[in-house]
């Protein structure tokens, strides 16, 4: 009987156990993050007559009118802060006009809103390399490999740095040799990594 009344009581202690730990589960609030929210806005989720002013900046960009381009950009994020795409594109504007330091505050705020944005850390990436910034330049490129790691331009840029930049021959064969396994019909790429692989060893 003892046993049966023991055996009674271990049960609803578990049980207890079980059901605290279920409200606990509840009641925990949840994290959430308004950053990585706004970097799933896609340009569709975006006002039509914004939307038509960003499409217009790319054309003016396209035919080298920047200084247009940077006037319809300024618009745009004026009226819509949440995407990358007008800061990334005003930033490429200001550097095609030699002014760097506005090119990298604009693709600064372009990471900002998406820390791993491969085309704005290429760009960057390219902007620090002009610089001398080899490091952060590095960094740029490493930032959009670790959620794209098979973007093509930034791993191409990366080895590009390694070898002729950092002179890490190490890194710009591996970085070479992973553009080279994503098109392996790249005739130029062949020969550098032949030629690479050879000074390595």
């Amino acid at each position: 009987m003892k046993l049966l009344n023991l055996l009674g009581y271990i049960k609803s202690v578990v049980l207890m156990i079980i059901i605290m730990s279920l409200i606990s589960c509840v009641m925990q609030p949840a994290n959430f993050d308004k950053q990585a929210t706004a970097r799933k806005i896609e340009i569709t989720d975006i006002d039509s007559d914004i939307e038509d002013d960003f499409n217009a900046a790319l054309s003016h960009l396209k035919s080298a009118e920047y200084d247009e381009a940077i006037s319809l950009l300024n618009k745009v994020i004026s009226e819509e802060k949440r995407v990358p795409a007008p800061f990334v594109n005003l930033g490429m504007a200001y550097e095609k006009k030699g002014d760097l330091k506005q090119a990298e505050k604009y693709l600064l705020e372009a990471v900002n809103i998406e820390l791993t944005h491969p085309v704005a850390n290429n760009q960057l990436g390219l902007l620090y390399r002009k610089q001398g910034r080899f490091d952060d330049a590095r960094k740029a490129y490493s930032n959009a490999l670790t959620e794209h790691p098979d973007y093509l331009p930034v791993i191409k840029n990366l080895g590009i740095l390694c070898e002729i930049y950092i002179r890490d021959l190490v890194c710009a064969l591996l970085h070479y040799e992973h553009y080279l396994s994503l098109q392996p019909d790249n005739k130029t790429m062949k020969i550098w990594v032949v030629d690479l692989g050879r000074r390595v060893k």
